[in-house]
C-alpha cells in the first residue's frame, strides 16, 4: 500500500507538486515531452507506456489526493478501465443519478453479459449497505450529477470491506480540495479531469487514484494495454489548470453560495439544489418548456453540457434522452464560474424573470 500525506496545505501542493528539481537553469514547470519514442533501456521505451508529462499531473493530482496517479484520455477511459476489473458476471452497485457517461457503460456492459448493474439512492446509506452483499464494486458518486445528493462515504466504504467488495469514489465535482475520499476508505478515486481539474474547457482528460500498489500495476497495465492514454499536451493543459485550482475554486464556490441565497424565493423556481460546498447549483423550473426558455434567455451564461470551467454554464438536463427519469423535467443544471457576483445574478434573474413571463 502507499499513501502519501504532504506536511503542505492543500493550496500549497496545488503550485508545488511535480515540478522538476530546483537547480540552476532549471525550468521551473516541467516540459511538454512531444515523443512517441525513447531510448531503449529506460522506464518508458514507448510512448503509450509513460510520458514525463504525464507524470508531472498524476504527481501533482496524486499528491492532491494522496495517492498514486495515472492519466487517462478521458474520464470515460478512466470509468472504462475500472469497469474492466470487475469479474464476468460481478455486481455494482452505482447511484441512479449519476454522471451519464457512467450508467451509459454500465447499461452496455449489462447488455453485454459482462456485468449486473444495480442502481440506488446513494444518499441512502441504508439501501446502499443492503445491495452490497456479493457485490464485486461500490459505485460512488457525491454529489451526483446533476441531483446533487451525498453519500457518506466513509461509512459505505467501511461496510463494503467487511463484505469484501471494492470502493471506488467519482470525486470530480469536489475535487481533492473540499474532499478526499482515499481518507474516507475508497479503494480508488476517478476524475473527469476535462471539469475543475483543468478548469478552462479546453482539455479532454481522466485520472484514477489510489493507495494500493498492486491496484495502481493493474490500473497501468490496463491503460497500456488498451491505449487509453492522453496527450502530452493534454497533460501539460491539465497540470497548468490544477495549479490555479484553489482560487478557482474558491471563487466559484463563494458566487455558488451567493447565488443559492439570492435566488432561493424566486417565483420562477420550484426548488434550489445545493449541498453546501462546490460549484455545481441545480434549479428546478415548473416544466421543461420553461427550463429551455430560462436556459436561452441567459446572455452572459452559455448554454453548455460540461462544466467545471472558468465560465458559468447550464443545461437542462432532461433534455438528454437518457437521463434518469427521477430528475424532474425542469432541473438545469448551473456550473458556476468565476465572473462577478452581481453580474451572475443579474443574468440569471433577467432569464428566470422571462422564462415566468411564458408560464
Amino acid at each position: 500500500m502507499t499513501s502519501e500525506r504532504s506536511p503542505l496545505h492543500p493550496n500549497t501542493v496545488a503550485v508545488t507538486a511535480g515540478r522538476p528539481a530546483a537547480g540552476p537553469d532549471q525550468p521551473l514547470n516541467p516540459p511538454l515531452v512531444l515523443a512517441s519514442t525513447f531510448g531503449g533501456g529506460g522506464d518508458v521505451e514507448y510512448g503509450r507506456y509513460g510520458n514525463p508529462t504525464w507524470t508531472a499531473f498524476e504527481d501533482a493530482l496524486g499528491a492532491l489526493e494522496g495517492g498514486r496517479c495515472l492519466a487517462f484520455a478521458s474520464g470515460v477511459a478512466a470509468s472504462a478501465a475500472v469497469l474492466d476489473l470487475v469479474p464476468q458476471g460481478g455486481r455494482v452497485v452505482a447511484p441512479r443519478h449519476s454522471y451519464q457517461g457512467t450508467l451509459a457503460q454500465l447499461r452496455a456492459a449489462e447488455q453485454q453479459g459482462r456485468l449486473v448493474a444495480e442502481t440506488v439512492d446513494i444518499a441512502d446509506t441504508a439501501a446502499v449497505i443492503a445491495a452490497l452483499d456479493g457485490a464485486a464494486l461500490v459505485w460512488i458518486e457525491s454529489p451526483t450529477n446533476p441531483a446533487l445528493e451525498v453519500a457518506d462515504v466513509a461509512a459505505i466504504a467501511a461496510a463494503a470491506h467487511r463484505v469484501g467488495v471494492r470502493v471506488l469514489a467519482d470525486n470530480t465535482f469536489a475535487t481533492p480540495l473540499l474532499r478526499r475520499p482515499l481518507d474516507d476508505g475508497a479503494d480508488i478515486v476517478l476524475h473527469s479531469a476535462t471539469k475543475a481539474i483543468s478548469g478552462h474547457s479546453d482539455v479532454i482528460m481522466g485520472a484514477v487514484i489510489t493507495r494500493d500498489d498492486a491496484l495502481h500495476a493493474d490500473l497501468l497495465g490496463r491503460r497500456s494495454m488498451q491505449g487509453a492514454i492522453p496527450s502530452a499536451f493534454e497533460a501539460f493543459l491539465a497540470l497548468r489548470g490544477l495549479r490555479t485550482l484553489p482560487l478557482r475554486l474558491e471563487r466559484a464556490q463563494q458566487n455558488a453560495q451567493d447565488l443559492v441565497g439570492r435566488l432561493t424565493g424566486h417565483p420562477a423556481l420550484n426548488e434550489v439544489r445545493y449541498p453546501g460546498f462546490g460549484t455545481i447549483v441545480s434549479v428546478v423550473l415548473a416544466d421543461g418548456d420553461t427550463a429551455d426558455t430560462f436556459v436561452r434567455a441567459v446572455r452572459l451564461c452559455r448554454f453548455a453540457t460540461s462544466l467545471g470551467g472558468v465560465e458559468t454554464t447550464l443545461e437542462r438536463r432532461r433534455r438528454w434522452s437518457t437521463e434518469a427519469p427521477t430528475i424532474p423535467e425542469g432541473l438545469v443544471r448551473i456550473s458556476i464560474g468565476v465572473e462577478h457576483i452581481d453580474d451572475l445574478f443579474a443574468d440569471l434573474t433577467q432569464a428566470l424573470d422571462a422564462a415566468l413571463s411564458t408560464r
